[in-house]
Order: structure tokens, then sequence, then C-alpha cells
């Protein structure tokens, strides 16, 4: 059998032993070459997707991926006079891909790229680009500020974090209190997707906490200080292979926190939907869900269980964030497509979460250059799908709402729930589907730039006074929100003067969940990697990882040097694959994965519905008539070709 193009096995063609990490880019290019034969052939432009099938031979799909133009590979051939005569916007500390020795980094504008270069004295210079238009970076830039930290770090280094990242913990040199804590419950999973992180592969012990040993995890998340973790996210592996997820489930929730989701593929969910109505009442109510195209040849992992899982958690009523992995060539192509699927499934869809990929670990240049993808890169091609319906000036940085963070603070007296993380890490935009399917941007009727400065004069008003004078300040500030609300053009369903005071004023939180009904969050999140690293930006992270020895990490670094981090601490907690086989009836790597049977799937009335009834809401006249780049509507057979596979 082929390999597939996830890395072997991540389609459900159980492949994934026989690749692991073959070629030296983590089966990247799926074409199973070892790092002896450097990829001369031109995987780049060309991956294999096998789809096994449970009674049927293996279906080869070959996706056609394009060609990355030779002029946005130019800033990563330049000699290094012209590239250290570039202007420079900053300097910062950052890491050597190859022995992870800590060094210096210059962030410099060549042309409309910001790029991150740095020497090491044993590996000479590394390249790479840190964000693809300089105009969107220098105005993200000015919402950055530092957050609050933590009181009672869990770890206070002799260093006081100089060797940072490596003497983490979290230490006091920590800019930003956990705003999403991620807890690994396994590290079994049914697929082998080759830019996963990490799963149990073959040999490797199995990482699967115990009860008592989450309820410890989330306890210590809950005694953060000044401000306790909130939002939890809960992630594998495969989540839903627990075999007690929903009891971790219920036991996060009577630690405390308000907002759980769950990080999964959702597969599990499709073919088990009583299992959608037991995560809701445990105390779910939020999907994260794998979801990297809207065709079979950019999302081999899920394509054709998703509009099962869409229909399970509907009944449900549980939310879903869509979360696609970018990657340039493979499916970026299929951005805008993907946000047309999401508002095809509104009820259910509340946002759409881009994960430009992060590239771990070794990797020829060549095809890291190639996949490379950042934030603005993406929200242009973005800009460019939808035909300009939702462009690059509708976004703004992460740390745009720690202004109104702030104005609620200060209007409440207390510390609140803070979003300080670095500007170059995430962005977003809503996006309002009107009562006659007009796709408006919150921006386009919003001037939030203006807004946000009118917040930030009242939180310095606020200072120092008492709680009623604090009161009629801030009704003060917030009477003048009309004057940045554009009537004409904000969205005939929404009240959003009326909407946004309740929510200011009378803490009516309900409000926001009724601004979401007809409302999609399109997000950008994108983690680093060696190549990109940036220390400033992980001292501001506030997605962690909570550990059972009571360490709680940021993302870039547990993901980034699993030797150092999330690995070795696993290891310690984790059962060895045989004594584990021996206590669990047998198992072995291969039941856990998954294997399709693709053609009783596409038979599905779910997916024919799902794949075959999609409306193009881009190609509607009131949002300019143009239809979404790579719509992927499907095509089907009559009835009876239909009914006789069910029958089967």
């Amino acid at each position: 059998m082929d390999n597939c193009g996830c890395g072997g096995g991540g389609c459900g063609c159980g492949k994934a032993q026989e690749a692991e990490q073959s070629c030296g880019c983590g089966g990247s290019c799926g074409c199973g070459a070892n790092e002896a034969q450097e990829h001369k052939h031109e995987h780049a432009h060309e991956v294999h997707s096998t789809l096994q099938t449970s009674n049927l031979k293996p279906a080869t799909q070959t996706i056609q991926v394009e060609k990355v133009k030779e002029d946005a590979l130019a800033v990563y051939h330049r000699t290094m006079g012209e590239i250290e005569a570039m202007p420079v916007i900053e300097k910062t500390m950052t890491v050597c891909p190859e022995c992870k020795l800590i060094i210096k980094g210059t962030i410099y504008k060549d042309g409309d790229n910001v790029m991150i270069r740095k020497e090491c004295e044993d590996h000479g210079w590394t390249i790479e680009k840190y964000w693809e238009d300089y105009d969107m970076y220098m105005k993200m830039r000015n919402y950055n500020y530092y957050g609050r930290g933590f009181d009672n770090p869990n770890y206070i280094s002799d260093t006081k974090g100089v060797n940072c990242p490596f003497d983490c913990g979290i230490c006091e040199r920590h800019k930003s209190h956990t705003g999403l804590a991620n807890v690994v419950i396994t590290n079994r999973c049914h697929l082998s997707c080759w830019y996963c992180f990490f799963y149990a592969k073959e040999g490797e012990p199995i990482y699967e906490p115990s009860i008592p040993e989450l309820r410890k995890i989330f306890h210590n998340l809950r005694t953060q200080k000044p401000i306790p973790a909130n939002a939890l996210q809960i992630t594998g592996g495969e989540p839903t292979m627990h075999p007690n997820i929903i009891e971790v489930i219920e036991v996060a929730k009577e630690e405390g926190f308000d907002q759980i989701q769950l990080n999964t593929t959702g597969i599990n969910i499709a073919y088990n939907p009583e299992m959608a109505y037991k995560i809701r009442r445990a105390g779910a109510g939020t999907l994260y869900m794998s979801f990297d195209g809207v065709s079979k040849r950019a999302n081999p992992k899920n394509h054709w269980e998703v509009p099962m899982t869409l229909d399970a958690v509907k009944k449900a009523g549980i939310s879903v964030v869509l979360v696609p992995t970018v990657i340039r060539t493979v499916n970026d192509h299929e951005m805008g497509a993907m946000i047309n699927f999401a508002f095809n499934n509104w009820e259910t869809v509340r946002a759409v979460n881009f994960q430009p990929v992060s590239l771990v670990g070794r990797m020829p240049t060549r095809l890291r250059e190639k996949q490379r993808i950042t934030i603005p890169g993406a929200i242009k091609q973005i800009e460019e799908q939808t035909n300009g319906v939702i462009g690059k000036e509708h976004w703004f940085s992460v740390p745009y709402i720690g202004g109104i963070n702030r104005f609620i603070e200060a209007l409440s007296g207390g510390y609140g729930y803070d979003m300080s993380i670095h500007f170059a890490c995430g962005a977003g935009t809503y996006l309002f589907l009107d009562t006659d399917n007009k796709i408006i941007p919150i921006t386009e009727f919003l001037d939030a730039e203006a807004f946000v400065e009118s917040l930030q004069k009242g939180v310095k008003q606020m200072e120092g006074k008492g709680k009623f004078a604090r009161k009629a300040i801030a009704l003060k500030t917030l009477l003048s929100l009309p004057k940045y609300i554009n009537k004409a053009k904000q969205p005939k369903s929404v009240d959003v003067k009326k909407m946004l005071l309740s929510i200011f004023l009378k803490k009516d939180f309900a409000s926001v969940g009724k601004l979401q009904m007809r409302t999609m969050f399109v997000g950008m999140m994108h983690f680093q990697d060696e190549y990109t690293y940036d220390i400033k930006r992980v001292e501001k992270c506030d997605i962690h990882y909570a550990m059972p020895n009571g360490e709680v990490l940021p993302f870039c670094t547990f993901n980034v040097f699993p030797e150092v981090y999330r690995d070795k601490i696993q290891k310690q907690y984790s059962t060895p694959s045989k004594e584990w086989q021996s206590t669990h009836n047998d198992w072995n790597y291969s039941q856990d994965k998954y294997m399709r049977d693709v053609k009783a799937l596409e038979a599905n009335p779910l997916y024919r519905k799902a794949y075959g009834q999609m409306i193009d809401y881009f190609a509607l006249p009131v949002n300019g008539g143009k239809g979404v780049a790579n719509f992927g509507l499907e095509k089907f057979e009559d009835k009876k070709e239909e009914l006789s596979v069910l029958e089967k």
C-alpha cells in the first residue's frame, strides 16, 4: 500500500509505523524517502493520498498542489550582504534550529516581508519568514502590551528566567496569565497525521493520566493568581479514545472551569452520536475540531465523517470551532471555501480558527520554504479567494481585546480575564451573516480602532476614582459609542449599540451569545517552530499546557522542544507499551487506528447534503456575485445507487 499525504496512516491507511519520519521532514511529503535521498524528486508539487477502506481496495488520490512563485522565495536566497543591509525592525533572542543554543536574532524588513535572521557559530545562518506583510505587522504591533503574569508562578528560577525557554515552568519572567489551558489526557490517536505535534507510535509508551492525576492538574490551574485559569481545552492524541472521557470532563467542571473545549477529529462522535449528548451534559460546550479543507484531497483526515459529527453535536447543543492546519501548496487554496462551509453550517459552527503550520523538527530547507505560510500570508489569500469580501483591513491582532478588558477592569475595580499575547501570535475578525445573507465584517460598520482608543481614555480618567465616579465615566464613554458605528452598514438583524451597552454596563454576557447566532469568528493562531522562534513571543504566551508534575508550560516551549519538556515529562508518567498491552486485553497500536469505508460514507444522506447542497454565499449578488475560490460542491449519482449501498 502506498504511503498517504499524512505521512502514513493519517487518512486511515494504517501505514503510520512504516513511514515514521523516514524522510527527515516528519513524513511531510508522504514520499517515503529517507534523508540520504535528500528529496531529489519534486514531492512538494505532488502529494499522494491513499484511503484504506474496510471492504474495498485502497482508493488512491493524487493532490496536485500549486507551485510556489519563485519571487515569493527570493527572500530566502539573497546574499548575507544584501540581508544585513535590510532595515532592522527590532532585536530579539532566539534559538539555533540545529543545536538549540540561545542566540541573538534580528527581525528586519525585506520588501513587503518581515523576516528573522540568526547566526549560530557552529551551524551558520538561518533566514526565515516571520510575517508576510510589513504594513500589517506595524499596524498590529501598536496593540502590543504586557499582561500581569503570575503572582504565584510554578517555578522560581535562580537565573530569573534568563535561560528562557530552557528554564521554564512557568517562571516569574512570564508576562501573561493562562488564557487557555491545554491538558493532554492521552497520547493515543486513531490517525497518524504527519504535521501533528505528537501521538503514540509503535513501541512508544502510553501516556494516559488517571482521574486523580487529572484532578490534581485541573486544581493546580484553578489556583493560579491573580487570575485562575478559566478556559480549558482537553486534548491528546485523540481525547475521545480515553475510556473515561466523560468523567474527565465532569471532574474539570467540578474544579471550576467555565469553558471546556474538546480538541478532536470528531470521528468517534460521528459513529457514536450519543457521545455528543454525554459530552454536553458533562460540561463541555465546544468541539475544537480538525478540518483541513472542504475537498477530499485537502482534508483526508476527516472529510467523510465531518457531516455526521456536525449533525450529532447540533442535536446535542454543542458549538463547533473548525480548526484547519494551513500548509502552503497543500490546502491554502481552500481557506475561503472553508469559511463558506462554516457559513453553510452556521447554526453549529461558531468559528474557524486557521493555524498556519508550525514546521517543528528537522526539515529540508527547500520544502520548508515552500510550505511556510504566516498569518498575513493566509489573510491575503482569504482576501483573494473571497474576492475582497473579507479583506486584510478587516482583521485585528488578538491583544486588541486588551483595551476592552482594561476598560471592564477599571469599571469593576477588579482583575479580569486578559489576552496579552504577543501581537504576532494571532489575529481575528467577526463576520456577520445578515438576514439577506450578506456577509459583513465587523470593521465595515464599527470603527474598532477609534472605539478602543476611546475606552483607553476612559480607563485613564477612572484611575484613582471611587465606584460611582468610575460608573459615571464609563457611562459617558459608552454613550459616545454610536459615533463609532455606521448604522447604514451594520447588520439589519443586530442592534450593535444596544448589545455592547448590555455587555459593558449590565455585564449581560448572554448578549455575546446573541451576537454569535449569525456571526462567525474567523481567527489565526500561528505557533512557533525552531526557525521562527522569538523569545519575546514565548514569554507572552497565554496558551499553556499543564503537566502532572505541576509544571505549566507555554505552548511554544512544550511542543517546540519536546525532548526538554513534553516527551521527557510525559515519559515519566507513561506506561511501557508491553505493560499497557498486558493490562488492556492484549491491546496493540494497530487496533487504535481508524479504517474507513469511503463508499458507505459517501452514500450517507448527511454527507450528500453537506457537500452536495452547499450554498456559495460569496456568489450571491449581495456579496458581489463572484464565487469563492475552490467552492467544493460535489455532484452525486442518482438515488438508486445510494439506496443499494445503504442497504448493504
